[in-house]
């Protein structure tokens, strides 16, 4: 492009954006500030086009909000913010997968009249020691009680009332119910596609359904996965471009050996 430079239009096209896509992103922080022409118009270099490829590669990946303030951090010259919040990325992704291996194991006793074994222990169950109450419950769950009045609305849910107090009493397989709800909630499931999951488990009495969306899920995780190690390479060529940051390790001579 010669001396000047690249144009909204040159960074729009590798990525079939418009040329107010490409603004916008500068002017939200994903993209470094631009100089300007005598006339006003954005004089744009290698810079922005790696930042550009570094944003478009974090986004299957971290999410749109968190690539963009990956990338607002490194801009502002804080490298060591934009690292943490790839490690909050990567812890999530840790948890994501060991919340998916615990409604794996959840799986096996759902066809059990016993509550899941992983459950957290605690006084959970009513005066005749068989039901447990909804405050409770939403704290064994680690939920608000009217998330689980939400479920309830939905059919995830079918707690009966206590005839005494009008309470609403689970059983141990509504407390089961609740527990594969909550997994499924935190692995990102909309609850309109919970409910037809958990009607198909009880009307069938099989876990055919269950066992899809747990694969689907799995496919889900290792895309992710697989973006995070993609993005790593756009990233590490944006970070050396528009290095050197406060902390970073000097640089070394071509022909100088690292110390041993």
């Amino acid at each position: 492009m010669g001396k000047r430079g690249l144009r909204p239009v040159d960074l729009a096209r590798e990525h079939g954006l418009s040329t107010q896509a490409v603004r916008n992103y500068e002017d939200e922080g994903i993209l470094p500030p631009a100089e300007r022409t005598a006339h006003g118009y954005r004089i744009y270099t290698r810079l922005h086009a790696q930042a550009l490829r570094t944003f478009i590669a974090l986004i299957p990946g971290h999410g749109h909000q968190q690539a963009a303030q990956i990338l607002r951090e490194l801009n502002d010259g804080d490298l060591d913010a934009a690292l943490t919040l790839i490690d909050d990325t990567h812890g999530q992704l840790r948890q994501d997968r060991t919340t998916l291996a615990a409604v794996e194991a959840a799986l096996v006793d759902l066809t059990s009249t016993d509550p899941p074994s992983d459950l957290p222990s605690g006084p959970t169950h009513g005066p005749e020691g068989t039901d447990s109450f909804i405050g409770p419950l939403a704290r064994q769950l680690s939920v608000r009680p009217a998330t689980l009045r939400a479920w309830e609305r939905v059919g995830l849910v079918r707690p009966s009332r206590d005839r005494a107090t009008g309470y609403r009493t689970y059983t141990a397989s509504d407390v089961r119910d609740a527990h594969l709800v909550r997994q499924l909630r935190r692995g990102g499931y909309p609850l309109e596609h919970i409910a037809p999951l958990l009607e198909q488990v009880r009307n069938a009495g099989g876990v055919e359904a269950l066992e899809v969306a747990l694969h689907d899920w799995h496919k889900r995780l290792t895309r992710r996965r697989l973006a995070l190690l993609t993005s790593a390479a756009e990233l590490s060529a944006y970070v050396e471009l528009a290095g050197p940051f406060p902390g970073s390790p000097p640089e070394r001579a071509p022909d100088e050996e690292p110390n041993t």
